[in-house]
């Protein structure tokens, strides 16, 4: 815990910290676009059953000069029980018999349909092209729509179970670029796709870059950052990936086409790829990997940065050795998963972060992923979630500093699962009490991921923080996956996926009670750190203990 002695001595929020913030903000921005891209790349638009009559514009069997659009869609495609037309069947032959006949009792002769044996014809108002348009992904393909979603979150599991460990091996900053440049890649590749599965390979690999950047841009500030400043950190970095989701939808109402918005999202990551070389590894990680040259020449730079001139030449090899000295006794022993199980306290620690991380993230993203089944107009739907959410944040930032981790959770998870069992008394033709549960529901799950990421990080200690943020993140991926698949469930009984939601959200915030309260502490650097505090802390109630039974 010396290290944030040395961070105050080269300068705890300068030039440096702001210089890296502004990177992580824009990879931030980057992960969270790209998470809810497919709302837009992969929209259903209006569709119906293509049909020679209507929709052949050179030959014609008919003499249909007389008759309007409207009644040439009439006699080809059947009604549905709305008295809307079919999505995904049209009549063997024209109907004519259907002009003369009331609308209300059309449907009685039952004439004979077949499936959209020809293609399909989209609405392109809102819409020009989609995945969706693009490979015919409706009717009795419609399921595949959500399989793209799946493998893009599964991708994110991947992600957390492979680099996690590989964080902590090998460095935050080393990782990140090398996520930065697969994400590149492999979006600007998915806008060339020759086909829905080559598409849904591509975006399972970005996938897998996703959770790392947003890890460990979160990392990477707040292991160069005092207590004192760390959930103003995490808010700037929540507050930019909704910042993101607003970026998202303006770029998706100005570039109606998907191919077109795929590239123009995909191909600034090279430059962000190319911008990592700028970032500095953090120096508290490498201190605990055994690495103090490489470290002191980090602290070194941010001195040189922060205009901490003389303290670059007091800074020596001697002063670090000196007062991380612990650290790097710890150092040296090669740490294993196995040597993480053996401390009940971390393991503890662990569970019960990954069921609130599985928790958070199934509500969170089951409402990111469908925005356009809870609101008609998914462009401002969507910026309104990012304006309330940046709302929530500021709300979180003042309630984690004035009333703790715990009790902030326990109200914004809670709230949450109240929100979300609400849309079981709300169909979908109350469209302004749906918008209105929505941008809350959406606002209050986004300051629960906030205040649990906080706590996360705060909770775990340096030399292995990458590793088990990697196994919460497991959890985490586990739960989003989750989130789209549930939704199939509105087949058999609607309101059941808003059941599962709310309950989960309702029990992770009671969870988080069971978890120790980390407001003002310094970050923990080694699992000794961890036990010696919750030695301390039982020392201290048995002394409060002794001393009342002698006053009593």
């Amino acid at each position: 815990m010396a290290f944030q002695d040395l961070l105050e001595q080269v300068g705890s929020l300068g030039r440096f910290q702001t210089v890296q913030m502004i990177f992580c903000i824009l990879y931030s921005i980057t992960a969270s676009i790209h998470i809810s891209l497919e709302n837009f790349t992969g929209a259903v638009p209006d569709h119906r059953c293509w049909v020679h009559i209507l929709d052949n514009d050179t030959v014609s069997d008919y003499d249909t000069e007389f008759l309007t659009k409207d009644a040439l869609l009439r006699i080809s495609i059947p009604l549905d029980p709305n008295l809307r037309p079919e999505k995904c069947r049209r009549f063997t032959h024209p109907q004519w018999q259907l002009l003369h006949l009331n609308k209300t009792f059309a449907n009685k002769t039952e004439p004979d349909t077949e499936p959209c044996v020809d293609g399909w014809v989209y609405d392109q108002s809102t819409f020009i092209s989609t995945i969706v348009t693009k490979w015919d992904l409706v009717c009795e393909s419609q399921s595949l729509r959500s399989v793209s979603k799946f493998l893009f979150v599964a991708g994110m599991l991947v992600g957390n179970v492979l680099c996690g460990h590989l964080t902590d091996r090998f460095g935050r900053k080393l990782l990140l670029t090398c996520c930065l440049l697969q994400m590149a890649i492999t979006n600007t590749c998915a806008a060339f796709a020759p086909t829905f599965l080559v598409y849904c390979l591509l975006r399972f690999l970005a996938g897998i870059c996703t959770s790392v950047i947003a890890t460990n841009s979160t990392m990477l500030v707040l292991e160069w950052t005092v207590p004192k400043y760390q959930v103003m950190k995490v808010m700037l970095l929540n507050a930019a990936a909704n910042i993101g989701y607003i970026l998202m939808a303006s770029f998706a109402f100005a570039f109606r086409n998907w191919f077109t918005l795929q590239l123009i999202l995909s191909v600034p990551l090279f430059l962000f790829f190319i911008s990592s070389r700028w970032i500095s590894e953090s120096a508290r990680w490498l201190i605990i990997v055994n690495k103090p040259k490489k470290a002191l020449k980090e602290l070194k730079k941010v001195a040189h940065m922060n205009g901490k001139k003389n303290i670059r030449e007091t800074l020596t090899m001697e002063v670090l050795r000196s007062a991380m000295k612990e650290e790097l006794e710890e150092a040296q022993k090669k740490l294993s998963l196995c040597d993480m199980f053996q401390s009940p306290s971390l393991c503890k620690r662990m569970w019960l972060m990954s069921f609130v991380r599985f928790a958070v993230w199934m509500p969170t993203f089951g409402l990111i992923l469908h925005l356009q089944q809870l609101g008609d107009n998914i462009f401002l739907l969507q910026c309104l979630v990012g304006i309330a959410n940046i709302i929530a944040i500021y709300i979180t930032f003042w309630t984690l500093n004035h009333f703790g981790r715990r009790i902030s959770q326990l109200f914004f998870m809670s709230t949450v699962g109240i929100l979300l069992l609400a849309f079981i008394f709300v169909t979908k033709e109350m469209q302004t009490p749906r918008f209105i549960l929505t941008i809350l529901g959406t606002a209050f799950s986004g300051a629960s991921v906030t205040s649990a990421l906080t706590h996360a990080n705060e909770l775990l200690p340096t030399i292995i923080r990458a590793t088990v943020l990697g196994l919460n993140g497991i959890a985490g991926s586990i739960g989003a996956s989750l989130a789209p698949l549930l939704m199939v469930l509105v087949t058999y009984y609607p309101p059941l996926p808003w059941i599962i939601y709310g309950v989960f959200s309702i029990l992770a915030g009671f969870v988080t009670l069971l978890l120790p309260e980390t407001r003002n502490q310094p970050l923990p650097d080694s699992i000794q750190d961890i036990e010696n505090k919750i030695q301390d802390s039982r020392r201290a109630k048995l002394e409060n203990n002794l001393i009342k039974v002698t006053r009593f």
